[in-house]
């Protein structure tokens, strides 16, 4: 009969295989239980004084109380005979109304105290198992073969002590959660500004009206001089978030869009593309080196037309975003 090798540092646990034994996976690890260890002393005597099971006091996880019972000898009513049989019990002190039910994944431990490592033992895939008022008791009936709990080589039963652990993780619904959608071609998705007296500005940037798209308000930013590098070479065009500081922390915006520079005249218009993710610490992208400044100056190319200059910008898609409980 092929037998479920599981390796414990030194040790290697060979395990007879039952029906459910996929359901269940061992491991071994250097961390000890983070919510509760049960140590045992004299664990002979328990055989010896006839006692079929022992239960720990109540410990708390998220707000609940728990024990855990140990069987020595193994459950025989669940068929654990010549295994050591352990169980999570969701205590009787918890004070819960009529059709309550709590969702864990949980593992349990055995230390292993040659190698200084704990045997794990948890539901496979990470099964999730429900406690409710039928069913406050759930556990591993062969937990480890008597046979090798036993024996001494092994490493865990040493000076007739035994260490043995818990770790619960209660799965507890939010109902929160949030929907991302991409919206393409946006209501009101184009944004034109026509900017009066563009040669002689001598401010080193301006501002559109804000306009809105998106669920956001948002500015077009103009360089006419250019900004950094491109300064006095190119004219640098952005879009800018005017209400960034609105998201939620971690959350972004992402928007793909035209920056245009009309033709007046010829309806050559010259564009770009840009995207860019929004967010807290990026309120604003685009191009510095949009067009050159030459070119924006030449009147026969009629960009500038009675010293007007039309600046747009064209949503082509902008993810929206919108919680919900």
């Amino acid at each position: 009969m092929a037998l479920e090798e599981v390796k414990d540092g030194m040790a290697e646990v060979k395990i007879p295989p039952r029906d459910d034994i996929a359901e269940i996976t061992r491991s071994s690890r250097d961390l000890p239980p983070a919510h509760f260890t049960y140590k045992i002393e004299n664990f002979s005597l328990f055989s010896w004084a006839k006692i079929d099971n022992v239960e720990s006091g109540d410990f708390e996880v998220d707000s609940y109380k728990w024990r855990l019972c140990l069987y020595p000898d193994g459950n025989k009513k669940s068929n654990g005979d010549g295994h050591v049989s352990l169980y999570l019990v969701f205590s009787d002190s918890n004070a819960l109304p009529f059709g309550w039910e709590v969702n864990v994944n949980f593992r349990l431990f055995i230390y292993n105290q040659i190698n200084d490592k704990y045997l794990t033992i948890q539901y496979a895939n990470g099964r999730t198992r429900r406690f409710h008022g039928l069913k406050t008791v759930l556990g591993f009936d062969h937990l480890l073969p008597l046979s090798i709990f036993n024996d001494v080589s092994k490493g865990y039963l040493i000076d007739d002590r035994c260490i043995f652990g818990a770790e619960i993780f209660v799965i507890k619904p939010t109902g929160k959660g949030e929907c991302l959608s991409m919206v393409k071609e946006p209501v009101n998705s184009t944004f034109t500004w026509k900017i009066q007296n563009f040669s002689a500005l001598d401010k080193k940037s301006l501002k559109s009206q804000v306009f809105s798209f998106g669920g956001h308000k948002w500015t077009l930013l103009v360089y006419p001089k250019g900004n950094s590098s491109e300064e006095g070479k190119s004219l640098s065009i952005f879009l800018a978030m005017e209400d960034s500081e609105t998201l939620p922390s971690g959350r972004t915006t992402y928007a793909l869009y035209m920056l245009r520079v009309r033709d007046q005249l010829f309806g050559k218009h010259f564009e770009k593309e840009a995207n860019c993710h929004f967010s807290n610490s990026i309120k604003d992208w685009g191009h510095l080196n949009f067009m050159p400044l030459d070119d924006v100056n030449a009147l026969p190319k009629g960009f500038l037309v009675n010293d007007t200059l039309a600046v747009e910008v064209q949503i082509h898609g902008i993810t929206v975003a919108k919680e919900f409980s």
